[in-house]
């Protein structure tokens, strides 16, 4: 089978590789979508900037936001069968540390810790090969594409909206429009948000954020934004924002736009961010939450959630091409005009 590995120079690159057998507790999943995270794009597709263990892994198959139905189990596998529809929580973990047993791999430090994309062969090929133990079942009535932006992008805007407790005595700002952002206005009307603000330097995301019906205002990312905010919040900002865009300039008007006693959470990756510490955020009696990925219980929430509610993340996913186009998929996805971009299977 054929699958795509990232050189690091903004290229794609198609490898050969053989159709793996399932070991042990280990399943073989014939892969429906693979989503492109921004994580991706800023840490792999332009530039290898992890090193050693926790870097990408030179001649791994990208794609860390996979789903897909499962071909074939393994010996010793307790839950799963073959034609189950499944999305993969994207992180391996050691699976005895702390963070493991209250289901966050993600933030394992061990030498075991491996990411399917990364550091182990990711959903961006015909066939994955995945552990049982990061399977989540994913509902009938979530598409294929639902499911791959829940294994990452989705399931990132999810965890911080439910720890910094959203909910419909909230207005929400959200900095940044890309997929997450847009993951994340789309979530915070699901849990009852009343006010949803939204904000990007791109006319064409704040357009997309308009059309979906995501956010009830769209502003642009200039040196207005903050009257704007205040303007459609009665002068006092948002009791719960998140910054999706990991831009500094947009990480600290999500700090300006929260309302005293509000909460604000940072997911975007990358870059920093400078303050006055006193009067924005000690002063303001403002809680900063930082947030990465989610945990794998939260993961099998937030599908549940999805059914229950009968929301489909999917509409924020603009463009879907098939493997062959995987070059164009990471140039769309490199070029931050769209909504989410997807690696189709039939």
């Amino acid at each position: 089978m054929q699958g795509v590995i990232l050189p690091g120079n903004s290229t794609v690159q198609f490898k050969e590789f053989d159709i793996p057998e399932p070991g042990q507790g280990q399943v073989l999943i014939k892969v429906k979508a693979s989503s492109i995270c921004g994580s991706d794009i800023r840490a792999i597709y332009r530039a290898h900037l992890g090193k050693g263990p926790e870097g990408y892994q030179p001649g791994t198959i990208a794609g860390h936001e996979p789903c897909g139905i499962i071909e074939k189990v393994g010996p010793g596998c307790k839950k799963f069968k073959a034609g189950d529809r499944v999305v993969i929580y994207h992180i391996n973990g050691c699976g005895v540390c702390e963070d493991c047993r209250h289901g966050y791999m993600i933030s394992c430090h061990s030498d075991y810790r491996a990411a399917y994309g990364w550091q182990r062969n990711g959903g961006h090929a015909p066939y994955l090969l995945a552990e049982e133990v990061v399977c989540v079942k994913l509902p009938d009535s979530l598409t294929y594409v639902d499911g791959a932006l829940c294994a990452c992008g989705t399931a990132t805007a999810y965890e911080a909206l439910t720890r910094m407790k959203t909910s419909g005595e909230d207005q929400l700002l959200v900095t940044g429009l890309g997929p997450v952002g847009l993951a994340a206005a789309q979530l915070g009307k699901a849990k009852g948000a009343k006010k949803i603000i939204g904000i990007d330097i791109s006319p064409a995301r704040r357009k997309l954020a308009e059309d979906l019906g995501l956010c009830d205002y769209t502003f642009n990312a200039d040196d207005k934004a903050l009257q704007n905010i205040l303007d459609v919040t009665n002068n006092r900002g948002c009791e719960v924002s998140i910054d999706c865009s990991g831009v500094p300039s947009a990480r600290l008007l999500a700090l300006q736009g929260t309302r005293q006693w509000g909460r604000c959470g940072f997911v975007g990756e990358g870059n920093n961010v400078t303050f006055d510490v006193s009067p924005l955020l000690i002063h303001q009696q403002i809680t900063l939450y930082g947030s990465w990925v989610t945990s794998l219980k939260h993961m099998e929430d937030l599908v549940e959630h999805l059914d229950r509610w009968g929301v489909h993340p999917e509409i924020t996913c603009t463009e879907r091409l098939p493997l062959s186009e995987a070059a164009k998929a990471y140039d769309l996805a490199d070029k931050g005009q769209t909504g989410k971009v997807c690696i189709v299977f039939e």
